[in-house]
């Protein structure tokens, strides 16, 4: 609280709108400051899977209809699996999301379960 006072007191005459609206989301926007910065990260980086949705929706637009739940699934599949025909994508992803992962293991324990089962 310390430091958004200093915010607003540095930023609020210039962008009065921004204060408020953190000031209005305060509730809301404290407890998020409680998780670890690498969950914080995914929290707020949704690119990926805008990106990854915005390619199904492309597939399974362009086929326009489907004759039963397995030719739409199909459709969606081949989709996700066209964003990385080289298959070394998936070694990229775990890579990146290492520290999550462990970040979330640690803050929701018993909750994640290891994929190598």
């Amino acid at each position: 609280m310390e430091r958004f006072v200093e915010f607003s007191e540095a930023w609020g005459g210039k962008y009065p709108a921004i204060v408020q609206l953190w000031e209005s989301a305060w509730a809301e926007f404290v407890p998020f400051l409680s998780f670890d910065v690498e969950i914080r990260k995914v929290i707020c980086s949704t690119n990926a899977i805008e990106s990854v949705n915005a390619r199904i929706r492309k597939a399974v637009r362009a086929r326009g209809h489907f004759p039963n739940e397995a030719a739409a699934l199909k459709c969606v599949y081949m989709a996700l699996m066209s964003l990385d025909p080289t298959g070394k994508g998936r070694k990229r992803w775990t890579m990146r999301w290492k520290a999550p992962l462990n970040a979330f293991q640690i803050a929701f324990e018993g909750r994640l379960t290891p994929a190598n089962n």
